[in-house]
């Protein structure tokens, strides 16, 4: 597009949300500034009209940070990855014969936006759409932390998030968005090496697909 066509302001005020929605960690106007070659002037400028249309908001430390308000512009968008994960979370947990769930990181909770669970099983550990868990604990924070960090791993953990629940995550460096990450969750003494290798299958598949 012609930059006659474009709103120089309008894009600085993007970069700035795309660099505060890419880390989990707020940014000063400083490091905002040094970060996207702008002068201070300028970022004062853009953080007070995404303020004002809480889109970000400011920590007492003076730091800026994403705000509830950008949830409003993804409210439809939840439900789109949700779709277009749907069919791999399902062949997994059929296949794993555990319950499969793709997870991002929001805020300071990591929020489960798609969940299948597997149709053959006599019993299963169920989890819901919707649930929320700290950032900081079991294998799904390790993972969601080390995709923040652009690393790809495979992480495990029990009783931490569900009591006599097992989880394996994988984080999902590559999927576009918020730090991701692909998990199974079965009962304890139930993990297996077959569970292990559909993840990592499913995980490569999502990743392709989504990226």
């Amino acid at each position: 597009m012609a930059a006659a066509e474009t709103s120089q302001t309008f894009s600085r005020g993007l970069d700035v949300l795309q660099l505060l929605a890419s880390s989990p960690h707020g940014r000063t106007p400083s490091q905002l500034a040094a970060e996207l070659g702008l002068s201070r002037t300028i970022i004062y400028r853009l953080v007070a009209t995404l303020v004002e249309h809480r889109l970000v908001r400011r920590a007492p430390d003076g730091t800026v940070s994403m705000a509830a308000g950008a949830l409003a512009l993804t409210q439809h968008v939840l439900g789109s990855v949700r779709e277009s994960t749907r069919v791999a979370l399902a062949d997994l947990a059929r296949e794993a014969g555990a319950t499969a769930h793709f997870s991002i990181l929001d805020g300071e909770d990591i929020l489960a936006v798609a969940v299948e669970e597997p149709p053959f099983t006599t019993f299963h550990v169920s989890y819901r759409v919707g649930a929320r868990t700290p950032r900081d604990r079991g294998a799904l924070g390790v993972a969601i932390a080390a995709a923040a960090r652009g690393e790809e791993g495979m992480f495990e953990s029990e009783g931490q998030l569900v009591p006599g629940a097992h989880g394996i995550v994988v984080s999902l460096p590559r999927v576009p968005g918020p730090p991701a990450a692909l998990g199974l969750v079965t009962l304890a003494g139930q993990e297996s090496a077959a569970m292990r290798q559909a993840l990592r299958t499913a995980a490569a598949r999502l990743a392709a697909e989504l990226g």
